[in-house]
């Protein structure tokens, strides 16, 4: 039991079926209200003639004569006391009976009847005075609920104990009277207590069980509303989401949530909305539903809408300055840490989320293209026109919700198919198809790539696991919502950081403030639903080819090479020609980027052009821009850092990284010192930092750290 809670008209009600309701609730009831409830057709004459006689003798209505199967016409189709009413409910109650069984009248009758503490039905009632189902009642307690019935407000145990033990024992010498108990059972009921002392209602997973009660309108009678919720995940995520506002409190992060998907089902595994349901500071505000601008979390539909549009993972894509022209003046993205990379390759520039690049493809492929595939994937928050949202959109411009990134991660791990997500067990929806299978694969694939990570969030990251996961952050404007998406095989974790208010965080990034808590949600769930391996491009029919890491094209012997996954018919036939006997010759549209000497507004070191428009440069000068043999990856060469305000010391670190040959086996030196380890930490001041491979060859990259 997750929540118990009223009906829309304030009454507390479970329904019983007839065949779980104690004997003993059933006789007390029928030798109470209606002794001969078995014998007569809805009408007791006899009792109607001696009522009558009564009254007619205390010349007032001092009795009535309705039968159990009256009160329930009554109850059915509520009329007032009045001589009509009175023979309307006689009419109902021939016609009940006429068409449907005693036993039927009977279960119906005992799961409306108002009992008091606004409680309808012997299950609630019994629930709430007991603290037992009305499947297990003593003889007394049997007695209590049938003598209040006739005045429950003003009879029940809670509001007046003396009358209650007054009706009690009135229900029960009626019992030993008609000849269905004993003496001694009865002086054994009359001393029993009345009630228990009251039990604490269920209250769990406070937001999700909110909702549910809000979706769930029909009447059901009571009976329990059965959900998806695994209610041990459930528990376990509510304590992560504390954590994780603890850690990050002192970093301007108040609020967090989680929800977990299972991929094949659509159900809701778990979901928290906000670290405390009952805080006064917005603690009912439930973060899973309410829309907000996702940043980079969106772009992974970009890419696999590009991938079914020709784009490959190789395909190079300029991360150059650039403005676009918009109704509200050009537009110019820029990347998280302002610098501009030149050409990158569709993997990297996923994996390490650059924004110029995602720009640019969205520009290419078109902002109403994009949006379509968003709303394929479910995005239903984005209700304006594509217009609306322009190139941002690639950048996550538009609100979204929590449950609806989730869901659509969930279609990319299940071959590019949505299907709605549901809060019920068993439920299920129609499919529609988002992405093919291998242009989702090929997303996955990125997502799952570390290598292709560390450009853009260096080599230590929440998100090494020891099983397949996919995963994406997304930090929109102002630093303030942080979003982290995780996608295994079986399930889907999406979480969230930040403040309803709106207020910025402080340094808080993917990787320091959701990413920590994805870490955790993903090890959480994978204890309880295996996470299974996802679907690789190899298995849907890519084939893999070597091709250049620079300029993406098919390899040659003068390039470093990596090795790429393809559609059929979609591989470079172009041998790489931008790599010619040791110098580098780039495209026309990177021609301004390197006159500034591969970063912005000229902060690095300048190469000279051979000719507008080119881009020649010497091997021995190509380290800048990470295309020589051996060569320094990360930090490269006048890369300038400040040590962010707040930051623990384990995250102001960078990664440590050479290619080339011998780059297996480096050893690098900082400032004339040897440094064991892949990572250096951040030290104010200018540094030399020198690896050697294992051939004898060297690299060297300056930096300056600015406190």
């Amino acid at each position: 039991m997750l929540r118990a809670t009223r009906a829309a008209d304030g009454t507390d009600a479970s329904w019983v079926p007839y065949d779980r309701i104690d004997p003993d609730v059933i006789t007390a009831f029928v030798a109470v209200e209606d002794r001969r409830f078995w014998e007569h057709h809805g009408i007791d004459a006899r009792a109607v003639l001696r009522a009558a006689w009564r009254n007619v003798r205390a010349r007032r209505v001092s009795s009535g004569a309705s039968t159990i199967t009256m009160q329930l016409a009554r109850l059915l189709r509520p009329r007032g006391r009045s001589a009509a009413g009175k023979v309307a409910q006689a009419l109902w109650a021939l016609r009940l009976e006429a068409h449907v069984g005693k036993q039927r009248i009977l279960e119906e009758y005992l799961n409306r009847v108002q009992l008091g503490q606004g409680t309808a039905g012997v299950g609630a009632a019994s629930a709430a005075y007991f603290g037992a189902s009305a499947s297990e009642l003593s003889l007394a307690q049997a007695a209590l609920l049938a003598g209040i019935a006739h005045a429950p407000s003003r009879d029940n145990p809670h509001a007046s104990p003396a009358r209650a033990r007054a009706a009690r024992l009135l229900a029960l010498r009626r019992l030993r009277r008609l000849g269905l108990t004993d003496s001694e059972t009865v002086a054994r009921a009359r001393v029993e207590p009345l009630v228990v002392p009251p039990r604490v209602a269920p209250f769990l997973a406070p937001h999700f069980t909110t909702r549910v009660l809000a979706w769930s309108t029909a009447d059901r009678r009571g009976a329990p509303i059965r959900t998806s919720l695994d209610l041990g995940l459930q528990m376990e995520l509510e304590g992560e989401v504390r954590h994780t506002v603890d850690m990050l409190g002192d970093r301007g992060v108040r609020q967090a949530a989680a929800v977990v998907l299972d991929n094949a089902s659509g159900e809701v595994l778990a979901w928290v909305g906000s670290p405390d349901f009952w805080s006064s500071d917005d603690g009912q505000t439930d973060m899973v539903m309410s829309p907000r601008q996702p940043g980079s979390a969106l772009k992974p539909f970009l890419y696999g809408l590009a991938f079914d549009r020709g784009y490959t993972a190789a395909t190079v894509l300029p991360d150059v300055p650039k403005a676009y022209p918009t109704a509200t003046g050009p537009y110019a993205p820029r990347d998280y840490d302002r610098r501009f990379r030149g050409p990158v390759r569709a993997r990297e520039a996923l994996a390490s989320s650059y924004n110029v690049p995602a720009v640019e493809l969205a520009s290419r492929l078109g902002a109403g293209a994009l949006l379509q595939t968003l709303h394929l994937a479910g995005f239903a928050s984005l209700g304006r026109d594509a217009e609306h949202y322009g190139l941002g959109l690639a950048l996550g411009n538009g609100d979204v919700t929590l449950v609806e990134l989730a869901n659509g991660y969930r279609a990319l791990a299940n071959g590019g198919v949505w299907r709605p997500w549901t809060w019920r067990a068993g439920a299920a929806g129609e499919p529609r198809r988002v992405l093919s299978p291998l242009a989702s694969a090929l997303v996955l694939d990125i997502l799952q790539d570390a290598s292709a990570r560390i450009p853009g969030f260096g080599v230590s990251t929440p998100f090494d696991f020891p099983f397949p996961v996919a995963v994406k952050t997304g930090t929109s404007r102002h630093f303030t919502d942080n979003w982290a998406v995780g996608a295994t095989a079986r399930f889907t974790v999406a979480v969230w950081a930040g403040n309803f208010s709106g207020q910025p965080m402080q340094g808080v990034s993917g990787v320091t403030g959701a990413g920590p808590l994805l870490h955790r949600a993903v090890m959480a769930a994978s204890r309880r639903v295996s996470p299974g391996t996802l679907p690789s491009p190899e298995s849907l029919g890519a084939e893999r080819v070597a091709v250049c890491r620079l300029s993406g094209l098919r390899a040659t012997d003068a390039c470093a090479r990596l090795d790429e996954w393809f559609a059929p018919g979609t591989a470079p036939t172009r041998a790489d020609d931008w790599e010619r006997g040791g110098v580098v010759v780039l495209p026309d549209e990177y021609a301004a980027w390197a006159r500034n000497g591969a970063h912005p507004a000229g902060d690095g070191p300048t190469l000279p052009a051979t000719r507008p428009g080119t881009r020649a440069v010497p091997a021995t000068r190509a380290a800048s821009l990470g295309i020589s043999r051996f060569r320094i990856l990360s930090p490269l060469d006048g890369d300038r850092y400040a040590i962010p305000v707040g930051v623990e010391a384990r995250y102001a670190t960078i990664g440590l990284r050479a290619a080339g040959p011998g780059a297996a086996h480096v050893t690098w030196t900082v400032d004339g010192v040897r440094h064991d380890g892949e990572r250096w930490a951040l030290v104010p001041g200018a540094h030399e930092i020198v690896a050697a491979s294992a051939r004898g060859d060297t690299a060297r990259a300056r930096v300056e750290v600015t406190p």
